[in-house]
């Protein structure tokens, strides 16, 4: 069913007006008067619509029902990564998103091979990925895409949520499922995973004495666009997201 996110429409009186980007969306697709969609408010809650009328300009749809969307999990995870090459960053946006997501940042840290001066210039088209993601997914919102800023940055947006994982691939560390299981009731979470080169020991270090659990996934390495959407998955599993 075609998902549509608030943005460009009004719903009064139960009635749904589309206009803009989203309206043109509806032609493209060929939807047609007495077919269903879905408009999203992008925090949780979807009107299940019938079309009723479309033109290039606008669309408008009866509201039949209101509920709150399945999707969504219970659990609100960051996904922290360390800053990585070329089309891996959209990877993990697309992917992130899918599997549940509640917010994904970049950051900069001591291996991370590609340095933008200007992050921030991407955000409008990361964001975009984000949407895309969202409507195929069939997610109540559009998790939201940013730029961290430096690897002191990233830790202490981590510190903050209740649980704090920082994923490492060598070294003293803890089973990723069993850090998971003892906090499996958690409200928010946050992941840290590091870009093409992993982490430096000082950095694992410094997340270590910041209170974060340092966790390993098993003996088998990840690349950087993997280590995200894998222990992203397994805290969805945990927490009773992935049935």
């Amino acid at each position: 069913m075609a998902r549509f996110f608030m943005a460009g429409t009004n719903i009064k009186g139960g009635m749904a007006v589309i206009r803009g980007r989203d309206a043109e969306h509806v032609r493209v697709l060929r939807l047609r008067p007495g077919e269903d969609l879905i408009i999203c408010d992008g925090e949780g809650t979807d009107y299940r619509c019938r079309l009723v009328y479309a033109d290039k300009e606008q669309a408008e749809a009866e509201v039949v029902e209101v509920v709150r969307c399945p999707a969504e999990p219970s659990v609100k995870v960051t996904l922290l990564c360390g800053l990585p090459k070329g089309d891996r960053v959209d990877y993990i946006i697309q992917k992130g998103v899918e599997a549940g997501a509640f917010e994904i940042l970049f950051f900069n840290c001591e291996r991370c091979v590609a340095r933008p001066e200007t992050p921030e210039k991407k955000l409008e088209r990361w964001q975009r990925i984000a949407e895309e993601a969202a409507k195929q997914s069939g997610r109540g919102i559009i998790p939201q895409v940013g730029w961290a800023g430096e690897f002191s940055q990233a830790l202490d947006v981590a510190v903050k949520k209740e649980l704090g994982l920082f994923m490492y691939e060598t070294g003293e560390r803890e089973a990723l499922n069993a850090v998971l299981e003892e906090h499996k009731h958690a409200a928010d979470m946050a992941i840290i995973t590091g870009p093409e080169g992993g982490f430096a020991e000082f950095e694992a270090k410094l997340a270590k004495i910041c209170g974060l659990h340092v966790c390993s996934m098993g003996e088998r390495i990840l690349r950087c666009e993997t280590a995200p959407i894998v222990a992203l998955t397994a805290a969805m599993y945990a927490t009773g997201n992935l049935a």
